[in-house]
């Protein structure tokens, strides 16, 4: 770096440090606990009404300073780096649950108790209770959330570090109340969580956290609440089969999802529960596209009750006169099967769950990253709606929006395997569904068996 550089920085960092300086105004003051009148945490926003607590300022006010960051460049990986062998990898306890679909007896309608008081969320790691202290007229405007902080506790003699920084900008006027209550009610308005070392007087400021949700010892429930989580875009879950708990960082609008999902199950919901099976179709006249019309001579009218076209492929809805093993009938005298995967997944009622179809993908299948996601709602008369989407590594491939009865499949046809890293002529993919009803019922006593 040229010297003309290195005093910049050093000039742009010497202003910051005077800003901050310059920003926290003393109308922060601490006093003791006993001496403090028992007032109530109030707050003023400016120029809003004495209702508003905290006024959110749009987060896009720290565009400015990350314009003059350099971008960060890393090394290409080494091809020849070592790895954890595949075999390591591709262990997943989920397998045994996940990936066993019994299409002979499959039950359309199970009823499942659960244990009410089972569910628990809690956030793990160790954080000491904040000093006693009471915080009268403490304001500030149109400052980050942990410029705010570092300006609360300076007087408690509490350092604050930031993990990822910078945060949400906020304003609040006349913050009154004990010193914690008004950390919260900060960190929550930024959307943040702290993290308090009494040994050091370190207070750590981060999105996310480590936290366990603890499940009925259900196994339909706690796959259900995985793929939830999956669907909420968390990927990196460790789940303990156990003490039925499921460990994954998340930010406050997981948590806050995870507190809505728990209270859900108040009223004894309903889950559906999807039993998937994947093929690639490799037609023996590479010049002929499948001929998905034949099915009409070959299953009797009304097999099939609807056809709907999405962005790529279509969707049939049909009955159980179509079966997997009648599917594949039909389609083997025009093209080689290949079963790429096969596998269940469950969706609580009007919530968005995920299957990563490679969960349960055969050895020698390449899934390309393929992935289902699913939003269900129950109808009346058991008529079911599901809102389907098909993603692959780059992206969402087609979406379909599918209303059947109870006791109906869907078939997803025509996704041209060029989409999924095969370029094959004429080749494709296609999924097989079979939605069925999981009714759960609440209970106080304790569920003995692993249903």
């Amino acid at each position: 770096m040229k010297k003309t550089n290195i005093l910049r920085i050093a000039h742009l960092s010497a202003l910051f440090i005077l800003g901050l300086t310059g920003c926290m105004s003393e109308k922060a003051r601490f006093v003791d606990p006993a001496q403090a009148q028992d007032t109530p945490l109030t707050a003023e926003a400016n120029n809003t009404t004495p209702s508003t607590l905290v006024e959110m300022l749009p987060t896009q006010i720290f565009a400015s300073s990350a314009v003059n960051e350099e971008p960060i460049k890393k090394d290409p990986q080494e091809p020849n780096m070592i790895r954890t062998p595949r075999g390591a990898n591709e262990l997943d306890l989920e397998t045994p649950l996940r990936c066993n679909v019994n299409w002979e007896t499959q039950q359309m309608v199970l009823t499942l108790p659960y244990e009410k008081s089972a569910f628990k969320l809690e956030r793990n790691g160790h954080n000491d209770p904040l000093p006693r202290f009471e915080v009268t007229g403490f304001d500030f405007e149109m400052m980050p959330a942990e410029q705010a902080i570092v300006k609360l506790t300076k007087e408690a003699g509490i350092r604050v570090s930031s993990a990822d920084g910078p945060y949400t900008s906020i304003s609040a006027t006349d913050l009154k109340g004990e010193l914690s209550a008004v950390l919260k009610m900060i960190a929550d308005s930024a959307g943040i969580y702290y993290t308090y070392d009494a040994k050091d007087k370190i207070l750590t400021l981060s999105r996310r956290v480590n936290m366990t949700l603890s499940t009925p010892p259900s196994r339909p429930i706690i796959l259900g609440l995985m793929d939830v989580i999956r669907g909420a875009g968390i990927t990196d879950i460790v789940t303990n089969w156990a003490d039925y708990t499921i460990t994954f960082d998340a930010d406050i609008e997981t948590q806050n999802k995870m507190v809505e999902l728990i209270n859900f199950f108040e009223n004894s919901p309903t889950l559906v529960a999807y039993d998937v099976s994947v093929f690639r179709l490799y037609p023996f006249d590479t010049s002929r596209d499948i001929e998905w019309k034949n099915m009409l001579q070959a299953f009797d009218f009304g097999s099939i009750t609807t056809a709907q076209t999405g962005v790529i492929g279509r969707v049939l809805t049909t009955t159980n006169e179509i079966s997997v093993e009648k599917l594949q009938q039909f389609l083997g005298n025009q093209a080689t099967i290949e079963k790429v995967s096969e596998g269940k997944f469950v969706v609580p009622n009007l919530w968005l769950a995920r299957f990563d179809i490679g969960k349960c993908s055969m050895p020698e299948a390449d899934v390309y990253g393929m992935s289902i996601l699913a939003k269900a709602s129950l109808e009346k008369n058991n008529l079911i709606f599901t809102d389907v989407t098909m993603e692959e590594t780059n992206g969402q491939v087609t979406n379909f929006k599918i209303r059947n009865k109870l006791g109906e499949n869907f078939l997803i046809i025509g996704l041209p395997n060029e989409l999924f890293g095969t370029n094959l002529p004429k080749s494709e993919t296609i999924v097989f569904m079979v939605p069925r009803l999981i009714r759960t019922l609440k209970t106080n006593e304790k569920i003995k068996n692993k249903l």
